[in-house]
């Protein structure tokens, strides 16, 4: 008895994303690894966590394939590309990467839309909602570098910026979570 509850489309599209995931660990680990040997102990922290965000979100999309009867396909990931050049460098390329991201997961979400698939299309607004969240993190991120000089920045405020990165909460707060008394 075949038990699978998903389209040849949906799966594939599915696996695509588990691979994109996968791959956003492994930039995210190797823009940590960067930050680390320059010195950046607290902004390789901040993003050694999200690298395991980041494998979170793919073991999330395969335990769905599998719940949904599908068939998981693990293939080969592409290597990082280049290490940043600097801080601003790299949070640029982390809010590019969240952008990229964001139109994957709307691409899934559209998908399973028209195919009228709505366990998968329920499944795929947690990932909605978390690009929300990471758009707003990296941009956050933006916000501080910028603050702190950018290219510009001296040694004192790189310093500063990666004291604060160490402590810096995962998480960016949603705009549906906002109320008048807790702006």
């Amino acid at each position: 008895m075949n038990t699978n509850r998903l389209s040849k489309k949906i799966v594939a599209a599915l696996n695509n994303q588990m691979t994109k995931e996968a791959h956003a660990s492994q930039i995210y680990l190797s823009y940590a690894a960067w930050a680390e040997r320059q010195g950046f102990s607290g902004v390789a922290n901040f993003l050694f966590r999200h690298a395991q965000e980041e494998r979170n979100h793919m073991m999330k999309i395969l335990e769905f394939i599998l719940k949904r009867g599908g068939e998981v396909k693990v293939v080969a990931i592409p290597a990082p590309l280049e290490n940043p050049t600097s801080i601003n460098n790299c949070f640029e390329k982390v809010f590019e990467h969240e952008v990229d991201n964001t139109n994957s997961i709307y691409k899934l979400v559209k998908l399973s839309l028209d195919e009228e698939d709505w366990a998968t299309w329920n499944f795929m607004q947690w990932f909605v909602k978390e690009q929300v969240e990471e758009e707003t993190l990296a941009m956050n991120l933006l916000d501080k570098v910028k603050i702190a000089g950018g290219e510009k920045a001296n040694n004192n405020e790189l310093y500063a910026l990666d004291r604060d990165l160490e402590t810096t909460p995962d998480d960016a707060r949603a705009a549906q979570d906002v109320t008048a008394d807790k702006p």
